[in-house]
């Protein structure tokens, strides 16, 4: 033991940086990188868009009339870097009814820039519920017939099909 008392290798030191610290002690320089404004400089804009996967699903595809369709939209970074997705919106994704945004006639998207931000390999899921009605009017809401309706998905990007940034699937509604 007295050796290594002898020797100084429990010498402490701040201004060596290889000396080991006394237990306890603050570090005098915290080193960090922020990894999204980085990853941001470095991945090109396109690369982060295909990076991005988006899927949604129904419990069932089929309901009776007078039932709320459940579904749950799934986005994930498959990068191990987090990522920022400009958007053409602040609202960064919307759901569909047949191509209707939310369900409704009425206008209620902003047309404003926005972003949607992924840390590396996060997965975001949202879970909504289409009342089978269609908003005509700020007050007013018809309900929707029986038939078959396109329920779909996608980021609030140009051309979000081609990006593979939107998902659609069909459930049929029935008569009572």
């Amino acid at each position: 033991m007295r050796r290594i008392y002898d020797s100084g290798a429990l010498h402490r030191d701040d201004e060596e940086p290889q000396a080991p610290t006394e237990r306890g002690a603050q570090p005098q320089a915290a080193r960090s990188i922020d990894g999204q404004t980085w990853s941001d400089l470095l991945i090109p804009t396109w690369l982060r868009y295909r990076a991005v996967s988006v899927d949604i699903e129904v419990p069932q595809t089929s309901y009776p009339a007078g039932t709320e369709v459940p579904f749950v939209v799934t986005m994930q970074n498959a990068l191990p870097v987090p990522i920022t997705l400009p958007t053409e919106s602040p609202r960064p994704w919307t759901w569909y009814v047949d191509g209707v945004p939310e369900a409704s006639h009425v206008d209620s998207v902003p047309s404003e820039d926005g972003s949607l931000r992924f840390d590396r390999g996060e997965r975001k899921q949202f879970r909504r519920r289409w009342d089978r009605m269609f908003r005509v009017s700020d007050d007013e809401w018809e309900p929707a017939s029986a038939g078959e309706y396109t329920i779909s998905a996608g980021l609030s990007v140009a051309n979000a099909g081609e990006r593979g940034l939107y998902s659609e699937t069909t459930v049929s509604i029935s008569e009572r």
